[in-house]
């Protein structure tokens, strides 16, 4: 069932950080009635937050600059909540990448974070969490943390004469060090698709859940490993009943979340968007790219982007958030509902969605 609520639907801007600077990538984390913004703009990284569980927002910190930012097709920063310590992380660079296929990428990028523990209201110097110099340069990675304070990282790794591996590293110390790198994941043709983003998630019981988009004999689908200790992972397991042959990069990794016991994601085959549980037939919700998952108190939100402008779905039905948009993102919130953002004109927008 598709709704259109476009006229009803009451939107938050959060203006661009300068006019030449128009911001990117939004990403939201929570932790109670506190939420974390992050998001690129120019050569920064920026944060704000919210006390009110996304009722307003605080003028945007700035976390930290470089001189190369990947900021385009899910190449921005991302947030977690450690306890109290704030996480952001991205990847940056000094030089600019060569050749038709560099889209903006640097040649020496690294995967930094950045921490604060004041609500972010500071946030310390960067800490590089690839123990290779220059291997996540495609700037593809992901975040999560639990609640006992740790985290995990994974990312797009070029390490190695050719080929794209999984790669990853954890931190038992609210993101202050991080371990040797291990390898996720390496596929037997050789590489894994090249240019979609990993996503990462936490259970009930801290194993860490690792989702991206393969390469096996032509088709670019999407598989699933966990691990207990975040060093050994289990054989992977390919999502979906369907296959999706491709000799192209769909540029769009999907969303992964839990529940209880469940293991949900979202992702992408063609246009068509799916919903599917390990083990399970996928379930197609809609059309669309640039897909967003999140599971509050139980109950299942899709966001992606669309010729129809930015879609939230939700048991069974489909509301249009705005006319236009890219990039969007969902977080969880406290009561039930959810809080999504977006990039508009240049600003973030953010719509919060009750119960």
């Amino acid at each position: 069932m598709f709704i259109s609520l476009l006229a009803m639907v009451l939107v938050t801007q959060l203006a661009p950080v300068a006019s030449d600077a128009p911001s990117h990538e939004p990403q939201i984390a929570t932790s109670g009635s506190l939420i974390g913004l992050a998001f690129g703009a120019g050569k920064g990284i920026y944060f704000s937050a919210s006390h009110d569980s996304g009722e307003t927002f605080s003028a945007p910190v700035k976390v930290a600059e470089a001189a190369i930012v990947p900021l385009t097709r899910h190449r921005g920063p991302r947030i977690a909540f450690s306890g109290r310590t704030i996480v952001i992380s991205a990847v940056a660079g000094k030089k600019l990448a060569g050749g038709p296929h560099a889209h903006g990428l640097p040649s020496d990028g690294d995967l930094m974070v950045w921490r604060s523990v004041d609500s972010g209201k500071t946030w310390s110097k960067g800490i590089v969490v690839n123990d290779v110099p220059g291997a996540p340069t495609e700037g593809l990675h992901s975040l999560a943390a639990d609640d006992k304070g740790r985290l995990f990282a994974a990312w797009l790794d070029k390490r190695g004469e050719k080929g794209t591996r999984l790669y990853g590293a954890r931190s038992s110390d609210a993101g202050a060090t991080w371990s040797k790198n291990v390898l996720i994941y390496q596929s037997p043709e050789g590489t894994i698709c090249e240019c979609c983003h990993p996503s990462v998630a936490f259970d009930a019981n801290g194993q860490i859940l690792v989702m991206w988009r393969n390469w096996i004999a032509g088709a670019r689908d999407m598989y699933l490993t966990q691990s207990r200790d975040g060093e050994i992972f289990a054989k992977p397991e390919k999502l979906g009943t369907g296959s999706w042959q491709l000799n192209a990069c769909p540029m769009d990794g999907g969303g992964l979340a839990t529940s209880g016991g469940r293991i949900i994601t979202l992702w992408r085959r063609g246009e068509g968007v799916f919903l599917a549980e390990p083990e399970k037939p996928e379930k197609q919700i809609g059309s669309g790219k640039d897909l967003a998952l999140a599971v509050s108190q139980g109950r299942v939100y899709a966001v992606w982007s669309s010729a129809s402008g930015i879609i939230l779905w939700s048991s069974g039905k489909a509301e249009v958030l705005a006319g236009a948009g890219a990039f969007p993102a969902v977080a969880a919130l406290p009561d039930g509902g959810v809080l999504t953002a977006w990039e508009a004109d240049g600003s973030i927008s953010l719509h919060r969605t009750r119960p």
